[in-house]
């Protein structure tokens, strides 16, 4: 290596590193993964070896607006949807609300169907909306009502706590659980009205077992009505 440089090479065999036999040394090629070998046996480097970085795909929206918690409701109920049940000495009302999905502990208030309290002149020069409030669910089964200002027991303004299903006279509980909400969901709750015969409950000594009532156009709800997307 006189001189400091390499020989050409031109009468130099050199051994493929991938077949093993001898080919011309000046005929020799490097492939990307540093092996010598004969030009007639090069490869090129598989691009899947090489892939191009793919980002993912865009998921969250540009300015979103996303969609307010949900507040409970009014659910409003069937027709005379109350039943009085008297076990043990205390009266029960038995509420029906078709696949209501309320839990066991639950608050819920009854009120009557909305009414006109004061009416709006109407007219194009004038779109005051009509007042409304809810009237009191009438007293059925001779359960007396409190006070002229608290509407009877069952439209107690604090609402009551719940259980889930209907009970009986026998104080059995049915249809308080279900294996598949969507063919068979629970449309009962039953709620605990006080003492037959407590001055304090409104319930007087006569009220009636078995008795449905309530009317038309009752609901169900909150204690506290929240505006919804207002």
């Amino acid at each position: 290596m006189a001189g400091g440089g390499y020989a050409s090479g031109k009468h130099a065999l050199a051994i493929s590193d991938r077949s093993g036999m001898a080919f011309p040394y000046s005929e020799m090629v490097r492939e990307w993964n540093g092996a010598l070998v004969h030009y007639s046996e090069f490869e090129a480097k598989q691009p899947q070896l090489d892939p191009k970085p793919v980002g993912s795909d865009p998921q969250a929206l540009f300015n979103p607006r996303p969609q307010p918690a949900s507040v409970a409701s009014l659910i409003l109920l069937e027709n005379n949807p109350f039943t009085t049940i008297i076990y043990s000495g205390v009266v029960y009302l038995n509420v029906f609300s078709e696949d209501h999905q309320r839990k066991a502990g639950d608050i819920v208030r009854f009120r009557g169907p909305p009414e006109v309290t004061t009416a709006g002149p109407g007219g194009d020069s004038d779109d005051t909306p009509n007042l409304q409030q809810f009237a009191n669910i009438p007293v059925f089964a001779n359960m007396d009502e409190i006070s002229p200002t608290a509407g009877g027991i069952i439209n107690k303004s604090t609402g009551f706590t719940i259980a889930l299903g209907q009970i009986d006279s026998s104080g059995n509980v049915t249809g308080a659980t279900t294996t598949d909400a969507l063919t068979d969901p629970i449309n009962y709750f039953y709620v605990t009205l006080g003492s037959v015969g407590s001055v304090s409950d409104g319930l007087p000594l006569g009220t009636l077992s078995g008795v449905s009532g309530g009317g038309a156009n009752c609901s169900a709800g909150p204690v506290t009505l929240e505006v919804v997307n207002g």
